[in-house]
């Protein structure tokens, strides 16, 4: 295929902090930095996250949000504090002109010296109702299916603030991000859809898991551990 050239990227990185309203410690507050970083197999040079039981690693080495959903965010829950720069949903890499609609899992991308390959979305957790102080901001995140994606790294290199991604490769073109949050959580127990998900090597395992035991059970996981609990 053509290689297809993409915005900007700001690089954004974080340590593990305290989550304020909360005894835990997460790396979702992230800032935008000036300089190059080497990007390894499981993220970026500098970066943490608290919690590696649910994040970071290979599958989720890369989050990116785009930038596009902060303005209908703020439509909806106004001038929050975590909506007023790039980071607020701990996204190490942000765009303008880039969603869940145009990025399908597979889709291989070029940046600076590494390349990157779409992995899965993103399954918003409890955290995120801390960060913007609303408790069921997780819920909102994923019904919106606003919830941004994870690369894996296939060629570890440099990435500096301002290169741009380059589409390179498409190997699940149909399976778009948009297409599985709604086969996984709206359309939840559509049997092709899920035989299809189940089948599709390219999505991290986890996902194709769910898919399975939908598939074997009958039923659909419950998610309110992770989308309402706290610590």
């Amino acid at each position: 295929m053509t290689a297809a050239a993409f915005p900007a990227i700001t690089l954004l990185i974080g340590p593990a902090r305290p989550l304020p309203g909360s005894r835990a410690q997460s790396g979702i507050d992230k800032r935008p930095v000036a300089q190059p970083l080497p990007l390894g197999p499981e993220g970026f040079a500098g970066d943490e996250q608290a919690d590696r039981r649910v994040h970071g690693g290979i599958e989720k080495a890369v989050h990116h949000y785009p930038l596009d959903h902060y303005a209908l965010w703020r439509a909806d829950l106004g001038d929050v504090p975590a909506l007023a720069a790039p980071g607020g949903f701990g996204e190490n890499i942000s765009t303008l002109g880039l969603s869940e609609q145009d990025i399908a899992v597979g889709d291989t991308f070029r940046l600076g010296g590494a390349v990157l390959q779409v992995s899965q979305g993103r399954q918003p957790c409890w955290k995120l109702n801390h960060r913007f102080g609303q408790p069921d901001m997780a819920r909102r995140v994923q019904q919106t299916g606003r919830t941004g994606w994870y690369y894996r790294v296939l060629q570890p290199g440099t990435v500096a603030p301002g290169d741009r991604l380059e589409r390179i490769d498409r190997l699940a073109p149909d399976w778009t991000l948009r297409r599985l949050w709604h086969a996984l959580y709206v359309d939840r127990l559509n049997r092709p859809e899920l035989e299809g998900i189940a089948a599709l090597d390219v999505l991290a395992e986890g996902w194709r898991k769910y898919a399975v035991r939908r598939l074997e059970s009958g039923r659909v996981e419950d998610w309110s551990a992770r989308l309402d609990g706290t610590a």
